[in-house]
């Protein structure tokens, strides 16, 4: 069988054959179209080992020698007994290049196990690449599946690993340590992707960072438990793996029944994690339902009423709070929780997807002809798989709700422990899966409403149904849930929002229209949540808002200017009280809104920068076009720094032939705050009038900043003339 090479962006993937596997010889930079003869990549035989060179397959197994984490892990039961085919011999019987040589399809069977795998492996034209396995019991007794891991190696150079953690309002923050023999792994057991999980996984070079190194990236696109490793072994082999993590006889495959793997999104890049995040953005735009200026679906700035009235929904504020917003230019309104029957707070009414009566004696009508009156579009807060116990719903069908026990809670079984007053309502059920579809849908039908802000405010422990774990049916049954309503309701935009960043994911994200990154509007806070969370998502889909003067999760107060800056570097919208903002914050609300208007277009389809910068202090990013023309970047103090003047920055990513006239756009002195944002008797020679310079000058000799103060930042435009 013929080696297989997919080429794409930069990168190749080449995979051989001759051990009777699908082995990755090459996942890495572009070699080019001629390639020797594979056989001069047979390795030697060392001593006190098996007495045949072992392969690192696609499916890494046994059966072939390898020592490592296997790529298949499950059993038989039959004869009496489990532990059959405990360890199968999978080899490659065809392998069929797919879409124009973009893809390859590989079928491994084990005809004396009864097992079957199909491999699709797609080199996007970005240079992402996406696996996935589907298992097929093709044997005559039940088998049960434990683990079935999509894995691809990474070579020696990649001495250091990156991932990110976090929690609640603290998402997506970067750890890194040395590469060294041994597996690690990081576990999601939130039956959701989890507050902490890692968004990205990256192997690279000593030293990779922003701008240089070799760096291999994975991302796992599932939004139930999964695991994420880099298996390191002794013979100097490394493979970075993910796979769903499954509960005990979660899945059972009867004979002739399958398992689709969630696909593993990767990439590589020779100059650093800015190629990764390129290869990421250009998979996103190319999709045909991703929402963003190119298909004329720009993204509305958005006023969400939370931090702004919480659960108080009488009329009159609300529509201060629209008129208010009207006249600062915000294009869409979002109802936050607190609307729908019994909701005075969060311990009664999940559930009952009913306008409440006594709030809304003429349904939510009145606030929409309002808000749509003045140009906004209307939007509603829902958290759909989520129920209180002090709800209709649950009194008419406790057995809709999830827990761990055969019995169920109306039977006297046990329910889980409860998390925000909510438990989980059983999706996998057909008729509570029906009942949630049906009053979303008619909620949809009977208001005019653009938008969804879909919640998911807990995590999904002891997650079962009649006595067995369900996450994983749970996960599919919302997946069906969000694509039935988005077949319906094809205009209606969905966030998912999991108690901010708990549900981000490309797994989600094949369904809605933007995450919530982190219930965390601190601007600090989200310098680096933003930096992080968009290392894999494109900014318009990562809902980025101002919030009040002083933070509601820190209790931190920051300037308008800086606020709102941070806030422009994603979809832009505001989570605040509006109405109590001073003349001068809503002038300088204004101008950003304005800015946000004019430079969308670019924000949402150029390529994201970040300078590596020496002085951990100060963050430099920005948004370049594809074709050069223009930039905006934000300079930002995160701490006070050990020097007195911050030095040059360089801004990247600018075409080195061109010209470009670099201007501070915010803040000015126009702004209330502008004499807050810099300590200094004197600003450097540029700052007043602009600067003109080659993008070659500016990236490698760079601007001298000025003193910014800490936690503040400067707007700067760059422009080719």
């Amino acid at each position: 069988m013929h080696p297989v090479h997919l080429r794409s962006a930069g990168t190749s993937l080449l995979l051989a054959f001759d051990s009777g596997e699908a082995e990755i010889v090459h996942w890495g930079a572009d070699l080019g179209e001629n390639l020797p003869d594979l056989a001069i990549l047979r390795g030697p035989v060392p001593h006190s080992a098996l007495d045949i060179p072992v392969t690192a397959g696609l499916l890494p197994q046994a059966s072939s020698g390898w020592a490592g984490r296997p790529g298949l892990r499950g059993h038989r039961n039959a004869d009496g007994g489990p532990g059959l085919d405990f360890s199968p011999a999978l080899r490659v019987v065809s392998a069929e290049v797919q879409d124009g040589g973009r893809g390859v399809l590989i079928i491994h069977r084990d005809s004396e196990a009864g097992l079957e795998v199909s491999s699709e492996l797609t080199l996007h034209p970005g240079g992402l690449l996406e696996l996935a396995h589907t298992l097929t019991n093709s044997g005559t007794a039940v088998y049960q599946l434990e683990e079935l891991a999509s894995v691809l190696p990474v070579p020696r150079d990649a001495t250091e690993l990156l991932d990110l953690t976090g929690r609640w309002c603290r998402e997506n923050h970067p750890q890194r340590h040395a590469v060294q023999q041994g597996t690690w792994v990081r576990t999601g057991r939130h039956g959701r992707t989890g507050h902490d999980s890692s968004l990205l996984v990256a192997a690279g070079t000593a030293g990779f960072a922003n701008r240089r190194g070799q760096v291999w990236a994975t991302h796992f696109g599932w939004s139930g438990n999964h695991e994420q490793y880099l298996d390191s072994l002794a013979d100097g082999r490394r493979m970075l793996g993910a796979a769903e993590l499954l509960g005990s006889g979660e899945v059972v495959l009867h004979p002739g029944a399958s398992y689709r793997t969630p696909s593993l999104f990767a990439a590589y890049s020779g100059r650093g994690l800015d190629g990764i995040t390129e290869a990421f953005y250009d998979w996103f735009r190319a999709r045909p339902q991703h929402v963003d200026t190119t298909s004329g679906r720009v993204r509305p700035v958005v006023l969400n009423t939370w931090e702004a009235v919480y659960f108080d929904h009488s009329l009159e504020p609300l529509l201060e709070l629209a008129d208010s917003a009207a006249g600062l230019g915000v294009e869409r309104f979002v109802l936050d929780d607190g609307w729908f029957r019994g909701r005075r707070d969060d311990h009664a009414g999940l559930g009952d997807w009913y306008v409440d009566e006594g709030l809304w004696p003429d349904g939510l009508t009145p606030l929409i002809d309002a808000v749509t009156g003045h140009g906004m579009e209307f939007g509603l807060w829902v958290e759909p798989e989520m129920v209180n116990l002090d709800s209709d719903v649950a009194r008419e069908h406790p057995d809709w709700i999830v827990g761990p026990s055969v019995l169920s809670y109306k039977d006297g079984g046990r329910l889980p422990h409860p998390w925000r007053q909510q438990h989980v309502l059983d999706l996998a059920n057909p008729e509570a899966w029906q009942y949630i579809y049906d009053r979303l849908d008619a909620l949809l039908r009977e208001n005019a409403i653009a938008y969804l802000k879909w919640d998911q405010n807990r995590d999904l422990t002891e997650h079962g149904r009649g006595g067995r774990p369900s996450v994983h049916e749970q996960t599919l049954a919302a997946y069906r849930l969000f694509d039935a309503l988005k077949a319906a309701h094809p205009d209606v935009e969905i966030e998912s929002c999991s108690s901010g960043g708990a549900r981000v994911d490309l797994g989600i994200l094949q369904r809605t229209d933007r995450v919530w990154a982190s219930d965390c509007n601190d601007a600090l806070e989200r310098q680096t949540i933003q930096r992080w969370t968009q290392a894999v998502l494109p900014p318009e889909l990562v809902g980025s808002h101002i919030g009040p003067t002083t933070s509601h999760t820190t209790a931190r107060t920051h300037d308008i200017s800086f606020r709102a800056i941070t806030a422009l570097f994603g979809h832009f919208g505001m989570e605040w009280d509006i109405r109590a903002a001073t003349d001068g914050e809503r002038a300088t609300l204004r101008r950003a809104i304005a800015l946000y208007k004019r430079h969308r277009a670019l924000l949402h389809s150029g390529k994201r920068v970040n300078a590596d910068t020496a002085e951990p202090t100060l963050s430099i990013h920005g948004v370049v076009a594809q074709d050069g023309g223009e930039a905006l970047f934000a300079a930002v103090s995160l701490a006070s720094a050990p020097a007195e003047v911050p030095g040059q920055a360089s801004l990247p990513g600018l075409d080195p032939k061109r010209t470009y006239r670099v201007r501070a756009e915010l803040p000015t002195p126009l702004d209330s705050d502008y004499a807050h944002t810099f300590t200094q008797i004197r600003p450097p020679a540029w700052l007043e009038d602009g600067a003109v310079a080659s993008g070659a000058f500016l990236q490698h000799v760079g601007l001298p900043l000025p003193v910014l103060n800490p936690e503040h930042a400067l707007l700067l435009h760059v422009q080719a003339v």
